[in-house]
């Protein structure tokens, strides 16, 4: 059984059906998450490259790091912000779960940084890491994009405890965390007026049909996010336009009542004693936080504490 298949069966069985959201990044999706990110309603990776720019680069000379670990690995601004801010000889370790990603990112960053020594690591960021032996020391880990904010709370202890256990006392972790904010700033950021985000939504559904043989109906199904201010996110949903009855092959055949919904995505809003109640949960200590000067977006620095919980 597929890991995808074995995943679908698994969120469309609960009571409130899920599809994991690493299931939206096929090249479609990803094209179409890159054009969300220039919507003028969706500030968090604008305000992240900001901040990365005012001050990566001193920061990392300050601790004088020489290795570079991204957790979910990007080829584009933010990776290269950083890449730039650590110099030549440094060590680069792009983890992803996509090992024809990871071999295409590093040799177009190979070719614009020769004198970057790049290690590609294979890996699913929420199981246990498989990197390089032997990282030149100090290293930062890198978990940018407000993933975290993705997870429930124990994932997202569980993902940050894995983490921890490779971090030695001189490493840091860095992460980028969206913040508590006026909601109707969030709905705008997740229902934007052109309509890309709900194509990006639904393309899960093609995703699905196109791997699985499904029979999902995708103009069916109508997007919608709406902010849980008692659990403190954002929740990406689909929701059926009419009753459906949707054959996935190797499967069953799954129905769904008018108005039900499909769970796609979570995004957690932090505010500062939530991420410093995370980290202590995982081992690490907040030792810098960098927000924006709306307080919408942060950056956060990590050390060890005690070892993990």
């Amino acid at each position: 059984m597929s890991d995808l298949l074995r995943d679908v069966i698994d969120g469309l069985s609960r009571p409130q059906k899920e599809l994991s959201p690493k299931y939206f990044y096929d090249q479609r999706g990803s094209e179409l998450f890159e054009e969300i990110t220039r919507l003028p309603e969706y500030y968090p990776t604008s305000a992240e490259s900001a901040l990365l720019r005012a001050f990566a680069a001193t920061w990392l000379e300050s601790i004088h790091a020489c290795a570079l670990i991204e957790l979910g690995a990007g080829n584009g601004e933010k990776t290269r912000i950083l890449l730039d801010a650590l110099g030549d000889g440094a060590t680069y370790i792009p983890v992803d779960i996509s090992a024809e990603f990871l071999q295409e990112a590093a040799q177009e960053l190979e070719e614009d940084y020769p004198e970057l020594e790049v290690q590609p690591a294979v890996s699913d960021i929420t199981q246990a890491l498989r990197l390089p032996p032997d990282l030149p020391a100090p290293a930062v880990y890198a978990f940018l994009g407000s993933t975290i904010g993705n997870f429930e709370r124990p994932a997202a202890v569980s993902l940050l405890r894995n983490v921890r256990r490779h971090m030695r006392p001189d490493d840091r972790f860095l992460m980028g965390v969206d913040l508590k904010k006026d909601p109707t700033v969030l709905h705008a950021a997740y229902n934007d007026s052109q309509g890309v985000t709900a194509e990006f939504n639904r393309n899960i559904l093609h995703v699905l049909n196109r791997e699985l043989g499904s029979d999902f109906d995708v103009d069916a199904f109508e997007h919608q996010a709406v902010y849980r201010p008692a659990e403190g996110r954002v929740e990406m949903l689909l929701i059926a336009r009419t009753p459906q009855r949707v054959t996935i092959p190797e499967w069953k055949t799954v129905e769904f009542a008018a108005g039900e919904s499909i769970r796609t995505e979570i995004s957690t809003k932090y505010d500062r004693d939530g991420v410093a109640d995370l980290f202590a949960a995982a081992g690490l200590a907040l030792e810098h936080w960098e927000a924006d000067a709306r307080g919408w977006y942060a950056l956060v620095i990590g050390r060890c504490a005690q070892p993990p919980r």
